[in-house]
């Protein structure tokens, strides 16, 4: 099992299995939806505009390279320069989508040839209080939810252990009496969260509420009901 240090193979052929293991994983959808991956999502459409291209620009050269028969002074430079792109994109994928997203297990992990979690940590404590946010409705057809630790307002951080915020919203017409009444779910890690409408929705009214969640998905307590007009 790799470790956290050093859990990326240092050969070709060894970080292609490795990136193999990765990719199969997540052609399977539930897999990618479970974690957060989904068509839609900030976290999927990284993978698909990031990841994937390097991946596969990784994989043509490797393939085209891995033949003894047919390898060439040229086709070792172009793997060479494939995995250098590749390497920190990869890297990135653990340790900035997958290491500390409450939706990903260790043995996810495990299976896409990555290291678990750090068990001897200190666990994330759970937010006692809710998110401080902004609204911004400056750019039609859009509201920008800018959302903050309340007491580091000039930081505009998040609480420590927190990996985001869940967001619940919902446009109505008339306001909700219960936290059920707003039907959507998002879910942020960088603020501002961006919510984008039809021509046809302008001028209605979202309703919506924000609560913070730790690293470990356990939810701190919901913030009060508030309404914005799609601009």
């Amino acid at each position: 099992m790799p470790t956290a240090k050093d859990w990326l193979k240092q050969n070709h052929e060894d970080l292609y299995d490795q990136a193999m293991l990765t990719w199969t994983y997540l052609l399977t959808t539930p897999n990618r939806d479970r974690m957060g991956l989904g068509f839609g999502t900030v976290q999927g459409q990284w993978f698909d505009t990031e990841f994937t291209p390097s991946f596969y620009n990784f994989q043509i050269k490797f393939e085209d390279w891995k033949d003894p028969a047919q390898r060439s002074p040229l086709k070792m430079e172009k793997l060479k320069e494939a995995e250098t792109g590749f390497r920190p994109v990869y890297r990135k994928f653990y340790t900035g989508f997958l290491k500390e997203s409450p939706l990903v297990t260790d043995d996810d992990l495990i299976s896409m040839g990555m290291p678990p979690r750090n068990t001897g940590r200190t666990p994330a404590p759970v937010e006692k209080n809710f998110p401080g946010y902004e609204i911004d409705s400056s750019v039609i057809r859009r509201l920008g939810i800018h959302y903050f630790d309340p007491s580091k307002k000039a930081i505009r951080g998040k609480p420590d252990g927190q990996h985001g915020v869940e967001i619940r919203w919902a446009i109505l017409d008339f306001p909700p009496t219960t936290i059920n009444d707003l039907i959507n779910s998002s879910f942020s890690t960088r603020s501002p969260f961006l919510l984008d409408f039809d021509e046809n929705q302008r001028g209605k009214t979202v309703y919506f509420c924000l609560r913070w969640e730790n690293t470990r998905g356990e939810k701190g307590p919901w913030s009060e009901i508030v309404s914005a007009i799609i601009p």
